[in-house]
């Protein structure tokens, strides 16, 4: 039966119900239309409120208790508890409520608190003073008070409260300049246009008189897209529609500049807005310790189950017998005889899980939540990750991954902004082959900068005047930057000359401003654009005009950008700049092959590279080509399409004129930093929208590449050649050959691949069509795990997120980071399992949405063989211990029931139950897991092997998880059996007398199970303490003092009377059994029995098998020995200068190697030097070098790190 009619009458009559239209009507002003123009329809629109937070003041204890409780282990021991309730059970219902409500109210205070901290942000937003329009006068309100249709008055260096269409500006030109870094990055400024018919409005009387309203989509949230139409109406005339385009949109988020101020109207509102409708719901990422935990507490569920279930059939076989059953202290009452056997059994059965429940650590979660809280801060803290430059340290956005850190395996890494500074200078052009480096040294003398034009490698016959001046004229025409003349800009001076403000070049696009600033140094200076000319100042110092006809933008389909100009000789040119791979294909004439040579010896060396070409238009052609983009730019559907194919028509039929080159250097120890990354074993991956030659060459200046590796290429311009199918088979046979080969052979060949973007969709594409030539997505991810570095050139923002997604998926479900600095960044960091955000010039959208972020890349070292190793290792002896720990505490009460005839009598006293987890060993652990520092720092920064120990959770493992389980199992039991036999067999007196066995009585349950739960508490302490190898006094502080606190409290618990208790069975229990010298004699021999097995297989393992981090550990105690014997030479190190006697130890030293050695070949000695000019710490050693030969040797030290 098809219910489609009724679905869509029940759609448009019920209440409430609005039917989606896909444009909307703004009424300018809130100004109805007039007589017989269209119908004036108001509608709704949300208002101008951002909403970030996730709770309100009403719904916060329901919604946080609903997701609390949907944590199993919460949702469980909420269970326990009721069952407590309900049913008689052993213990009170104290004991689990207890923990449960400690751990649901330190976890709301915590997400209530992040939550305040949303809503504080979300009110200082939405309550921004705005000025707005209104009967033409400005009238100042707040921020979510806006409405769509409002006229809003925005000034220089003031961020757009919504989206608004801009109607008029300060600037008579009508245009206005803008920075988006919030919205997609880039930090540059672009340009934005006012509607035809109202940029020459100036008041706000003249802006309010405006009757028009605005036909457009519906919100969207591509940044760049937009399609609208304002109809102005004028005197009893038909409307004026006017397009508009993503040129006339200014989005919320963005920055005034450069203008003094604009009137604008809002379009879109609230959550509505391009930059709400971009907020991307970060998944709820989880650790794989996280998942590890998750995995042990099923275990231990499922231990618990059993032992309850033992504990009821044992329970019922022990009752068989009518004597047992019945017993004469223990008479049943008749509702109890009357129940059914199987009530009486699952009684029984619940009764067991509330006895035995404690072998679930609640307050594991709630200390694992305040560690990764409490440790995020010394990422914040950490000196050494603070720039100087940017004034801000790293950030923690989310504290959930800290422990994710040290288990990263692959890298994923943009390439400019990221490994490079974003920051381009111009380094050369070539025009017909012929290359011109400004400030050039000619003869040893470097030319000026008005002479400094030189030709280098000139070929025979010279080169056309015309094309060079052409050259340079284009490139001073083609571009989109702005002259800033003013003194002061963004609140930095800058083109400051001899005390006068000159001008500079800002633009949306750093290339743009080197090639300006390029062509300055060249002799040509662009002026400046002034009432749509453009004006440069020439070599001979004459200013040249030229009149601008049209503008046609870059894009990153076309990858090149035109404008077309007249020139005072009335000629009309259209000048074109772009990749190499636009411009050839569109050229007809020019020296194609000479220029094309020069652009693959730059590219190769790492420059980025753009060709010049222009086209001269006679008046048809001229004509024509205004045609085509009026057509264009008016067409209110598929506009982008058509504009497309207007300048696919104009641009061609090309003269090349030459290329230009542009270097981005590497950042400060960007190469040191992947050198260590891959040392400690993470595989690295670039992904960059550039050419594949220009990342191929910053990928060896990196040292992501080597000279020794064997680069595999998978590429477009191979798979032309050959077909996906073969190339890929291919590559895969060439690097199994060579895992056979190495797996027979001591030396590996080190792989690296080469992919671009048009292949990579090749390969997924085939996969998802189920092609039956094979699956190539696997055996393409078999080609990357046989690499040690993947260069993925000409990615798409998309295509990156694909690839971190596909590596996830893979078989080894292998952990990933992600690191970038722009907004094409984002989708990569939000899919990886840890995303790192780069504060750098393309604005904070990546660091927004990231986990973490750091000012550098080299600051990625430090934040994982530091602190991710440190986090890791941490949090995982708190899981371990925490399992071990509620292991020993509840197998003594497993053990107990055996000699209690299972009649689920409880071996501790409740309070002892309830503080056991809550007080008495909860502080050192969480202490521990704060400060623990099994290596030194400068050892894990020198040594970055040390990361491969904690690799693939290998803390977290089954086998580590049994052997801490079976060790709290074997404590258990020394715990249980040794009180019990040593309770059994000696006589205990108050007074160190001998008694009868009767005088046990006065030592009863109660004394036992004190004596085990003091055993137990001690040494899991202990264990804690051995443990430690980072010792501090608040180390010292929270384990002594946590001992001290139980006896403190078994002391006062035992020997005051308190009153609100129906029963005192504890009362001067503790003391009694201290005062027995058997008791005492007996705490300290279970504890060492306890203790030993675990200390005799630490020895036994660091003898025979030691790891990596065990021989660094015992490097260190040798290094400080030395240095310890060594006392005497490192006093020079006061002193400051040069030493006669340091020099002469230096010297000592190495001629005491050197005889050593029998090597007859100079040698090298690495010293360590102590501070400038001080004496040689000989226990160490450094990249100074002293090279021995003969007699005599040579000093020499390390240069700065230089790119290739």
């Amino acid at each position: 039966m098809d219910f489609t009619l009724l679905r869509n009458i029940i759609s448009r009559y019920c209440v409430g119900e609005e039917i989606w239209v896909d444009s909307r009507t703004v009424y300018i002003g809130h100004k109805e239309p007039p007589p017989g123009a269209e119908a004036y329809i108001p509608q709704r629109y949300p208002d101008n409120r951002i909403v970030s937070s996730k709770y309100t003041s009403w719904n916060f204890i329901p919604k946080n208790l609903f997701e609390q409780f949907r944590r199993i282990a919460n949702f469980y021991f909420l269970l326990i508890f009721l069952v407590q309730l309900i049913i008689d059970t052993p213990t009170s219902p104290v004991t689990s409520g207890l923990p449960l409500f400690f751990v649901i109210t330190v976890t709301a205070i915590k997400q209530g608190y992040e939550d305040w901290l949303r809503h504080k942000a979300d009110c200082s937003i939405n309550e921004c003073p705005v000025d707005v329009v209104q009967q033409g006068k400005v009238v100042r309100t707040q921020s979510h008070k806006l409405r769509v249709g409002d006229i809003v008055v925005v000034r220089e260096d003031e961020t757009f409260p919504c989206d608004l269409i801009l109607l008029s500006s300060s600037r008579h030109d009508g245009t206005c300049y803008v920075t988006t870094a919030s919205l997609d990055g880039e930090s540059s400024h672009k340009t934005y246009y006012a509607v035809q018919d109202t940029l020459a409005f100036r008041t706000e009387q003249e802006v309010d008189s405006l009757h028009a309203t605005i036909e457009c989509e519906q919100p969207q949230p591509d940044l760049y897209k937009f399609v609208g139409r304002i109809n102005i109406y004028k005197d009893k005339e038909e409307p004026v529609a006017r397009p508009l385009g993503a040129e006339n949109l200014l989005l919320r988020g963005a920055t005034l500049k450069n203008t003094q101020h604009i009137y604008a109207v809002a379009v879109y509102t609230g959550m509505e807005t391009k930059m709400a409708l971009n907020y991307q719901s970060k998944s709820q990422k989880r650790s794989a310790v996280e998942k590890s935990m998750n995995a042990f507490l099923v275990v231990y569920l499922c231990i618990l189950i059993s032992k309850a279930v033992i504990n009821t059939v044992l329970k019922y076989a022990w009752q068989w017998s009518p004597d047992r059953d019945e017993p004469w202290y223990n008479h049943r009452t008749e509702n109890e005889r009357q129940r059914h056997v199987v009530i009486r059994a699952f009684t029984d059965f619940l009764a067991f899980m509330v006895l035995f429940n404690y072998i679930i650590p609640v307050s594991m979660y709630v200390t694992v939540e305040m560690q990764k809280f409490l440790g995020s801060y010394f990422i914040t803290w950490d000196e050494e990750m603070f720039d100087e430059e940017l004034g801000e340290g790293a950030l923690v956005n989310t504290s959930d991954l800290n422990e994710e850190l040290g288990q990263v395996e692959y890298v994923f890494t943009d390439k400019t902004g990221t490994l490079t500074e974003n920051n381009m200078e111009f380094i050369e052009c070539c025009v017909d082959g012929n290359v011109y480096v400004p400030h050039a040294i000619c003869n040893g003398q470097i030319l000026s900068a008005a002479s400094s034009i030189d030709m280098i490698d000139s070929s025979p016959g010279g080169y056309r005047r015309e094309h060079e001046d052409l050259f340079f004229r284009a490139l001073c025409l083609c571009h989109t930057v702005q002259v800033k003349e003013e003194e002061t800009v963004d609140g930095i001076k800058r083109g400051i000359h001899q005390g006068k403000p000159t001008s500079f070049y800002i633009s949306s696009s750093p290339d743009e401003v080197a090639l300006v600033e390029g062509m300055k140094r060249l002799g040509y200076t662009y002026l400046r654009l002034k009432d749509n000319y453009m004006e440069i100042l020439n070599k001979d110092d004459e200013i040249e005009r030229f009149e601008l006809l049209h503008v046609l933008n870059f894009d990153s389909v076309r990858r090149r950008m035109s404008v077309i100009v007249k020139s005072s000789s009335g000629d009309r040119l259209l000048f074109c700049k772009g990749a190499d791979s636009s411009i050839f294909p569109r050229v007809v004439s020019g020296k194609v092959e000479q220029v094309k040579a020069r652009v693959e010896q730059n590219a190769i060396e790492g420059l980025r590279t753009l060709c010049v070409a222009y086209r001269k238009l006679s008046e048809s052609e001229y004509q024509e080509a205004c045609h085509h983009l009026n057509e264009a730019k008016l067409a209110l559907q598929d506009r982008e399409q058509r504009l497309a194919q207007a300048y696919d028509i104009i641009e061609r039929d090309f003269v090349l004129l030459g290329a230009t080159a542009v270097e981005d250097r590497l950042q400060e120890k960007a190469a040191d930093t992947i050198e260590s990354l891959h040392k400690a074993g993470m595989k690295v991956w670039v992904l960059t929208g550039d050419k594949m030659e220009t990342a191929a060459a910053t990928c060896y200046a990196s040292k992501l590449f080597r000279r020794s590796t064997q680069i595999l290429e998978l590429t477009k311009k191979r798979t032309e050649e050959q077909s996906l199918h073969d190339v890929l088979f291919e590559l895969n046979r060439t690097v199994l050959r060579q895992r056979s080969i190495s797996g027979l052979s001591v030396d590996c060949l080190d792989f690296g691949l080469i992919i671009d973007g048009a292949t990579f969709s090749a390969v997924l594409k085939s996969n998802q069509d189920g092609a039956g030539s094979g699956n190539y997505r696997e055996i393409f991810l078999e080609i990357c795990r046989n690499c040690s570095a993947v260069l993925c050139c000409r990615m798409a923002p998309l295509q990156k997120a694909q690839i971190v997604k596909l590596i996830k998926a893979s078989k080894e479900h292998p952990i990933t980071l992600a690191i970038g600095d722009g907004a094409n960044d984002v989708s990569m960091i939000l899919e990886a399992h840890v995303g790192i955000g780069i504060m750098g010039k393309e604005g904070r959208q990546a660091a927004r949405n990231s986990d973490y972020a750091i000012p550098k890349f080299k600051h990625l070292k430090k934040m994982l063989l530091v602190h991710g190793h440190y986090y890791y290792i941490r949090i995982a002896e708190l899981v371990q211990y925490f399992f071990y720990k509620n292991v020993c505490f509840i197998f003594p009460q497993f053990l107990y029931q055996f000699f209690c005839g299972f009649s689920q009598q409880p071996l501790y006293d409740t309070a002892y139950l309830t503080l056991y987890n809550i007080s008495f060993t909860s502080l050192p652990i969480l202490l521990y897991s704060l400060v623990e520092q099994h290596v030194t720092i400068d050892k894990l920064k020198r040594d970055p092997s040390l990361y491969r120990d904690i690799a693939k959770n290998s803390l977290l493992r089954w086998p580590v998880f049994l052997y801490w389980t079976c060790l709290g199992v074997f404590d258990a039991v020394i715990f249980f059996f040794g009180a019990y036999f040593l309770f059994d067999n000696t006589t205990f007196t108050s007074n160190g007398q001998l008694m009868t066995t009767n005088t046990q009585m006065m030592f009863g349950n109660w004394t036992f199970g004190t004596l085990v739960f003091t055993v137990l508490v001690f040494t899991v302490t202990l264990k804690l303490a051995l443990d430690t190898h980072h010792w501090t006094w608040i180390n010292h502080f929270v384990i002594w003092g946590s001992l001290l606190f139980y006896v403190i409290f078994s002391l006062l618990w035992g020997g005051i009377i308190w009153p609100f208790l129906n029963y005192q069975r504890m009362y001067y229990v503790f003391m009694q059994m201290l005062s027995s010298g058997p008791a005492w004699l007996s705490i300290i021999l279970l504890i060492t029995v306890s203790l030993l097995p675990d200390v005799i297989k630490k020895v036994l393992c660091r003898a025979m098998c030691p790891t990596a981090t065990e021989r660094a550990q015992d490097d260190e105690k040798l290094s400080l020995a030395c240095a310890a014997e060594s006392t005497p030479l490192s006093s020079h190190r006061s002193y400051k200068g040069p030493s006669a006697d340091s020099s002469h130890l230096q010297r000592r030293a190495a001629e005491t190697l050197s005889l050593r050695g029998s090597d007859p070949l100079p040698q090298k000695l690495l010293v360590r030097l102590a501070d400038a000019g001080g004496a040689a710490d000989l226990c160490s050693l450094s990249p100074y070098m002293l090279r021995l030969s003969g007699e005599g040797f040579a000093y020499y030290a390390p240069g700065p790190e230089t790119s290739v």
